[in-house]
């Protein structure tokens, strides 16, 4: 069964460093903006504005996203002492937040706190595959130099949507994570049969790569009826996707990212739940 995981208060020394650090950039990016916003006719304080395109800055969406960090940190613990897989359900999402930056809604990066959580319990090597319409550029930036975390992002060509500037197949890490990191843009309106074509490929290097652990940012903006995406996914390919993933023998953590067909976001991720454990 898959474990859900509530947000105790327990955040790591690094989760918290990396809290402090989103608000540090926000108080300072306000305190550069409020002379500007205070001048515009008729404009409120700039406490809560915008942060980057699609990314407002509100105490209370800080708040949320500390204890959607402590979600995230609870279900890699639960998954390290010997849970099957965790599923970490919480908004705002975290794909695209990195080291000092955020953007697309996010503020910390959920999916490597995960990461670097299973890490510190002991797996060695760590995929994350991130299977959102848009790529995750942070969870990129954050391990594209490192050799021991393998991120790979199914995603919505970025020459055509968010985040635009990272996200194309020539990006394949740097360094010691030279290889680590694998990228399948698809056109917009790609097929069902095309994502799942990707999957395959992306399943493929994983395998190979032999990770002690799987962390799925599990974006269901690929649903036909989501508002920001062109993708065709329907809840019988959720449950497909979910089955795929149990295919890959490993203690795997979900973490919610992105999905804005509100009606139907619960119900697409209980099936990619329902196929994780019904491929048992």
């Amino acid at each position: 069964m898959v474990k859900i995981a509530l947000g105790q208060r327990q955040l790591t020394d690094l989760a918290e460093g990396r809290f402090q650090q989103a608000q540090d950039i926000a108080e300072s990016f306000l305190l550069e903006i409020d002379p500007l916003i205070a001048s515009l006719p008729g404009s409120g304080p700039a406490r809560e504005r915008i942060i980057s395109r699609g990314t407002d800055y509100l105490e209370q969406l800080l708040a949320s996203a500390r204890a959607a960090a402590d979600a995230a940190v609870t279900a890699a613990r639960l998954v390290v002492a010997g849970e099957r897989a965790a599923f970490s359900a919480t908004r705002p999402p975290g794909h695209h937040a990195g080291r000092d930056f955020m953007g697309g809604y996010c503020f910390l990066n959920f999916s490597a706190l995960a990461a670097t959580t299973l890490q510190d319990g002991g797996a060695k090597r760590v995929a994350i595959l991130d299977v959102d319409y848009h790529h995750g550029n942070g969870t990129q930036s954050l391990f594209e130099d490192r050799g021991d975390v393998f991120t790979l992002s199914i995603h919505a060509d970025p020459l055509h949507e968010y985040p635009f500037y990272l996200g194309h197949a020539d990006e394949t890490g740097h360094g010691e994570g030279l290889g680590a990191n694998a990228n399948f843009p698809l056109a917009p309106g790609a097929s069902s049969a095309t994502w799942f074509r990707a999957l395959e490929e992306a399943a493929t290097r994983i395998a190979a790569f032999a990770p002690d652990a799987l962390v799925v940012p599990l974006g269901l903006d690929t649903f036909v009826g989501d508002p920001l995406s062109s993708f065709h996914l329907t809840g019988t390919d959720f449950l497909r996707l979910g089955a795929r993933l149990q295919a890959l023998n490993l203690p795997t953590v979900f973490i919610l990212e992105g999905g804005y067909a509100v009606a139907e976001l619960g119900e697409n991720a209980a099936l990619v739940l329902d196929g994780f454990e019904g491929a048992r």
